[in-house]
């Protein structure tokens, strides 16, 4: 992999002052045009190449059933000790997988992002994750970024909640319990839907605390699932019931195994809620209308599209399946569309705890 681009890119995270988005985009694109077979394949038939372009936002949009069905590696496949596998799926050998020679920009990107987004505490604090560790999931992007946050800024990070039998419902309702009795902060993390059965487990066995203010909760992957929907306002308004963590400090992070880079939204219930999901100055998302494939006005819906950087061995930029609406600062985000596959972080959880007691 260029160790320029990695250097220059290392750099642009550091600090935007670096470099100019566009500039950085379009020398990635060229090396990833010259060395990502699939991908330059995919180019020559939209007939766009690097040398036709002048805009970021000119580069080819892969979609997401291309990391399915293509090797999207500038990097042969085998040299790859890193594979990220998209969960969900009925057919296994239909997953999409995203290759990392190493994880250095994307660890960079996740933790900078993480600090500024979500991770506000001038410490490290108490974190209990409700996802399987890299353990027992080593091909989940979802449980190398939670392995991120606790090595990174837990002080249990050894600490584990989730095996082989699933959830350990009782020891979370414990380390949850005498961090209400002590008022001492703390930070819970996981899939939307591990949170629901989390929840559900609550209500039968009428269980509740009183977390400390500052306590956060952090979710990802939507409230999509296999035994039961819950609504999302529905769905906060039990976790602040239940927990007693302040609707603004539940933050929902959307993250997808085929990007390097996360984006948060603002908490529930805050003024700057409408404006809906944020991302770090290396990754940019539009709303596109799906016949024309142009940004539609604030306002208006689309489908989400995302340029980040930090996608140096694969591709930069992402046709996702997902439908949002264009805010002045961000994307509010609606559902999938039509006819595509339920997949992601919250169907493993499901799958995982759906037969637990």
């Amino acid at each position: 992999m260029s160790s320029l681009l990695t250097t220059q890119i290392t750099r642009y995270i550091q600090d935007p002052l670096t470099h100019h988005f566009n500039d950085l985009a379009l020398e990635i694109f060229d090396y990833q045009f010259s060395h990502n077979a699939d991908f330059a394949h995919l180019c020559q038939v939209a007939q766009i190449t690097p040398k036709q372009i002048k805009s970021w936002e000119d580069i080819p949009a892969v979609s997401v059933e291309h990391f399915k069905t293509h090797t999207l590696s500038c990097i042969p496949p085998h040299q790859c000790p890193r594979v990220f596998h998209t969960s969900g799926t009925t057919r296994p050998d239909l997953q999409g997988k995203h290759y990392h020679p190493t994880l250095e920009i994307y660890d960079l990107s996740m933790l900078l992002n993480f600090k500024k987004h979500f991770f506000d505490h001038s410490g490290k604090a108490t974190m209990v994750s409700l996802f399987p560790d890299e353990t027992h999931k080593p091909n989940s992007s979802l449980a190398h970024y939670l392995s991120l946050a606790k090595h990174h800024f837990a002080d249990n990070p050894e600490q584990t909640f989730v095996g082989e039998e699933g959830l350990a419902y009782e020891k979370v309702a414990q380390i949850l319990y005498q961090a209400s009795e002590d008022q001492k902060p703390i930070v819970l993390l996981g899939a939307s839907y591990s949170f629901v059965h989390f929840i559900e487990n609550c209500q039968l066995h009428k269980r509740q605390f009183n977390l400390a203010a500052g306590s956060k909760v952090l979710d990802t992957g939507g409230y999509k699932g296999q035994s039961r929907e819950i609504a999302r306002d529905e769905f906060y308004q039990l976790l602040n019931t239940i927990l007693g963590v302040e609707l603004s400090q539940c933050i929902n992070m959307y993250g997808m195994t085929e990007l390097s880079t996360q984006m948060y939204d603002r908490g529930q219930g805050t003024p700057q809620s409408y404006l809906g999901y944020q991302g770090p100055h290396w990754l940019r998302s539009r709303v596109l209308d799906p016949l024309s494939m142009q940004e539609v006005e604030v306002g208006a819906m689309g489908v989400l599209a995302h340029t980040d950087l930090a996608n140096l061995n694969s591709v930069t930029t992402i046709l996702t399946e997902d439908i949002a609406v264009r805010t002045p600062a961000g994307f509010q985000l609606m559902g999938r569309a039509k006819g595509s596959q339920a997949q992601g972080c919250s169907i493993t959880a499901d799958e995982l705890f759906a037969t637990r007691p």
